[in-house]
Order: structure tokens, then sequence, then C-alpha cells
């Protein structure tokens, strides 16, 4: 139930960013740095779940987890930088981070699994 959950909020927070950075001008390369780990996020998602072993399953959500943090510090750069609405981007860095959570309770989860 977790993992559809988290394809499905994956889903909907890279559909919010594409349609964030195709609203964009200028700063095509930071935009492009955004729209690549936001959307990466879900993309190893979606692959966790073909994983050929838990240890190859437990890696791709490191790697989504490592790109959530990645998108956390875009959104923020984004901010600082007034290139975004504080709304939007609150309402993004909220997304992000709820994602963000349930990688780490799945992780853990695996990994606890994995010891047993």
């Amino acid at each position: 139930m977790k993992e559809n959950k988290l394809i499905d909020l994956s889903m909907d927070f890279s559909v919010k960013i594409i349609t964030l950075c195709e609203s964009m001008k200028g700063h095509y390369a930071l935009v492009n740095q955004l729209e690549r780990c936001a959307t990466s996020i879900g993309a190893n998602i979606h692959e966790a779940n073909y994983a050929h072993s838990k240890p190859d399953f437990i890696a791709k959500l490191q790697i989504s987890l490592k790109e959530c943090y990645e998108t956390e510090y875009w959104i923020e750069l984004f901010i600082k930088s007034d290139l975004i609405d504080r709304e939007i981007a609150k309402e993004l860095y909220n997304q992000c981070g709820t994602i963000r959570r349930i990688l780490i309770a799945s992780i853990n989860t695996a990994k606890g699994n994995n010891h047993k």
C-alpha cells in the first residue's frame, strides 16, 4: 500500500514540477536541474518495484532519497532568488518532504527486513 501511495505522490509531484518548469522563463540550466532531479525521484521509485533483489530495491529508494534532497536544494535556491512564487514553492517543498519521509521509512523497513 505504501509503495503505491509513494508512486502516486511522486508522479503528482513530477507533474507539478514539469508544469512549473514549463512556465519559467530564463535560467534554463537551473530549471533543467530542478526538472531532472525532481522527476528522477518517481522514476527510481518506479524502478525499485522491479528490483532484482532486496539490496537493489534499497539502492533504488536511496537514489530517490538523494534526488529528494537535491530537489529541496533547488526549490530553496529558487525561493531565495525570487524565481518562483513562495506559495507554490512551499507546496512543492512540503510535497517533496512528504515523499522524503516515506522514502526514509521505506528504506529503514526494507533494511530491517533484510537482516531477518
